[in-house]
């Protein structure tokens, strides 16, 4: 049986002010699981989460504390629309301070992408289904930074964000 892939660079939608994890897990509790695992990293993250279910009725589960990102992450969900891929958009906090928590919840199986920049993704199509090939996360290369670029990332960590001391 030959069968046919059909592919399509799916843009994802970002709130301002915001940063999106996009990743794929196997099981039906994921959205919850996800859920605690960010209510509980900090007390003001505020943050949307979407899970395409894979079998059954496939649906999109969704939950989250925040309607706005929740309805965006619904949204870029059903633009995948791929099984078992979770969108989690998050405000007021970064990846960097969840995602640990994010890969140890049991069901997530990968992530794909972790980002403030603009993504896409490459999703293909079956007989089947949908699945996520890879992402795009922003721009290419452009060069290789000089000395005044690593006093400004330095300075960006150390001074404006306050992670490195």
């Amino acid at each position: 049986m030959s069968e046919q892939i059909r592919w399509e660079i799916v843009d994802m939608e970002m709130p301002e002010e915001c940063n999106i994890i996009v990743g794929h897990s196997h099981f039906i509790k994921t959205v919850e699981d996800l859920y605690e695992a960010l209510v509980t990293a900090s007390p003001v993250l505020e943050f949307g989460i979407a899970f395409c279910e894979a079998s059954g009725p496939c649906l999109i589960r969704y939950d989250g504390n925040a309607k706005d990102l929740i309805d965006a992450a619904v949204r870029n969900a059903q633009k995948i629309s791929a099984g078992h891929t979770f969108v989690i958009l998050l405000r007021k906090g970064y990846p960097i301070n969840v995602l640990n928590r994010i890969k140890a919840v049991q069901e997530v199986c990968s992530v794909y992408a972790a980002t403030a920049n603009l993504l896409q993704l490459l999703v293909f199509e079956t007989d089947m289904g949908r699945g996520v090939a890879g992402v795009v996360d922003g721009y290419a290369s452009k060069g290789v930074e000089e000395e005044s670029h690593i006093a400004e990332r330095k300075s960006l960590l150390r001074d404006i964000i306050g992670y490195k001391r």
